[in-house]
C-alpha cells in the first residue's frame, strides 16, 4: 500500500492502481490499472459511452523523467463507441486524447518553450523538435478558456499582420488595447482570414467593439466596417509617418542618382551618408547629423523641403486635436504645392485616409501595442530558429502573450 501511494505521488496519478514497476532497457515502466467507478468515457469529449468490443489495448505514455531515467506509464484501455467521435479509446486521467505524453510532461514542455528556445527544450526533454510543436498546440488548446469567454468584453482592438517565414507567409494578429493580450492569430493576411475572427467573436460582441486601430490596409477596413458598424477605425501614426519616410527616401535616391549621372561622385557620396540624418527624428539628431542637414539645406532645397514635410507630418500626431487638425490641413496644401512628386502622391494618400487619421487624432489610437506583440512573436520565431508551420508558432504566442501562461507541474499558475 505504501509503495503504491509513493509511486502515485511521484507520477502525479490518481484513480489508478499500481500493478507493477519494471526497469526495461534503461527505461522505467510503471504499469497501472484504471478504476472505472462511473463507467468508461470517450477520450475526445469525455461523455459516458458504451463499450465497443471486448478487446483491451495496451498503451504507453511518456511521463516526466525520474532522475535521469525515462519513465513511462503503461495501461490497458478499452474502446468505446461515441455518437460524435465514433470508435475511440477511453479517456485516461493522466493524458489528453491522441497524445502519448502525460499532461504533466506536456505542461513542463510548454513552460520551458515559453521561457527558452525550442531546440533547448527538445534536447532537455529528449523529444524531437516537431514533437515540441505538437505539444504546444495541445497545451494551448487545453489551457484556453472554453467557448468565447476570452473574447468577452472587448471594446478597443488592434489588427495587424506579421511575416513569420520566407515565401510571403504571414499571420494576422488581433490584440486587446485594454489588457494588452494577444486575442487571436491565424495564418494569412486577407479578408477571408480576418472574417474568421469576427465570426468566432459573434454578432453581439462585434457590436460591442468601439475602436479599431490598423495600418490602413483596405482589407482590414472593409471587414471591420461590415462586422462592426459602430466602431471607429483609426490609422496607426507609425504607418502614416512611415509613408512620409518612404517618400523622403524616394526623393533622396532621385537626387543621389542625378549626382551620379552628372559625375559628381563626391556629392553623391555625401548624400548617401546623410540618409540616416534624413530618416532620424529631429530631436534625436547628433551634432554631426545636424551638420549634414545644414549642408543639404544649402545645396539641395527640394530634398530639405521633403525632410521638413516628413517632420511636420510626424508633428501632427503629437499636438492636441484642434492644433493637429489645423496643421494637417496646412500640411496637405504644402505637400500638393511642393512640386515633389512623391509628396504630391502622399498628399493624395493622406486625403484618402483623412477620416481614419482624424479618428486617430481624436481618440489617440495607435498600433504601438500590436507592433510590440509582433516584435515578441518575431523573437519567438528567431529563438526557435523558425517554424515549419504557423500552428505551433500561434500556440506558443498564445501561451506567451494570451493571458494563460502554462505553470510547472505541481505548482500554481
Amino acid at each position: 500500500m505504501l509503495k503504491s501511494r509513493v509511486w502515485r505521488r511521484l507520477l502525479g496519478l490518481s484513480g489508478v492502481k499500481i500493478v507493477d514497476v519494471d526497469l526495461v532497457a534503461d527505461e522505467l515502466v510503471v504499469r497501472v490499472a484504471l478504476h472505472r467507478p462511473q463507467g468508461q468515457r470517450c477520450g475526445a469529449c469525455r461523455r459516458h459511452c458504451p463499450r465497443y468490443d471486448r478487446s483491451r489495448l495496451r498503451r504507453r505514455w511518456r511521463s516526466l523523467d525520474l532522475g535521469t531515467t525515462k519513465t513511462f506509464i503503461e495501461a490497458e484501455v478499452i474502446r468505446v463507441s461515441c455518437p460524435d467521435h465514433g470508435v475511440v479509446t477511453e479517456r485516461v486521467p493522466w493524458a489528453a486524447h491522441d497524445s502519448r505524453f502525460t499532461k504533466a510532461f506536456e505542461e513542463q514542455v510548454a513552460w520551458l518553450a515559453v521561457e527558452c528556445s525550442k531546440t533547448a527544450v527538445a534536447h532537455l526533454m529528449r523529444v524531437s523538435w516537431r514533437t515540441v510543436g505538437r505539444i504546444l498546440e495541445r497545451v494551448a488548446t487545453r489551457l484556453q478558456p472554453k467557448g468565447r469567454r476570452r473574447l468577452a468584453g472587448l471594446r478597443r482592438i488592434g489588427i495587424d499582420e506579421i511575416s513569420f517565414r520566407k515565401g510571403h507567409r504571414y499571420l494576422t494578429v488581433v490584440v486587446d488595447h485594454v489588457s494588452g493580450r494577444l486575442l487571436w492569430a491565424a495564418e494569412g493576411r486577407d479578408e477571408e482570414t480576418l472574417r474568421h475572427f469576427f465570426v468566432e467573436l459573434g454578432r453581439s460582441r462585434c457590436r460591442g467593439i468601439t475602436h479599431v486601430s490598423a495600418d490602413g490596409a483596405w482589407w482590414i477596413t472593409h471587414v471591420v466596417r461590415f462586422y462592426c458598424p459602430k466602431a471607429v477605425i483609426g490609422l496607426d501614426p507609425f504607418h502614416a509617418v512611415a509613408w512620409a519616410t518612404k517618400a523622403l527616401d524616394e526623393v533622396r535616391r532621385e537626387v543621389w542618382n542625378d549626382a551620379r549621372r552628372r559625375g559628381d561622385h563626391a556629392h553623391a557620396r555625401r548624400l548617401k551618408r546623410a540618409r540616416y540624418a534624413l530618416w532620424k527624428n529631429a530631436e534625436n539628431l547628433t551634432d554631426n547629423q545636424v551638420g549634414k542637414l545644414a549642408w543639404i539645406q544649402r545645396v539641395n532645397q527640394p530634398l530639405f523641403r521633403a525632410h521638413l514635410l516628413k517632420e511636420h507630418l510626424r508633428l501632427v500626431f503629437q499636438l492636441p486635436f484642434d492644433d493637429a487638425v489645423l496643421l494637417l490641413e496646412e500640411w496637405m496644401q504644402w505637400a500638393w504645392r511642393s512640386r515633389i512628386d512623391a509628396f504630391v502622391r502622399l498628399g493624395d494618400t493622406i486625403a484618402n485616409h483623412i477620416d481614419a487619421i482624424l479618428v486617430t487624432l481624436e481618440h489617440r489610437l495607435s498600433n504601438a501595442l500590436v507592433e510590440a506583440v509582433n516584435t515578441r512573436i518575431r523573437l519567438l520565431t528567431r529563438r526557435a530558429f523558425g517554424f515549419h508551420s504557423s500552428r505551433p508558432l500561434i500556440a506558443l504566442a498564445m501561451l506567451s502573450f494570451g493571458g494563460f501562461r502554462p505553470a510547472l507541474p505541481g505548482r500554481a499558475a
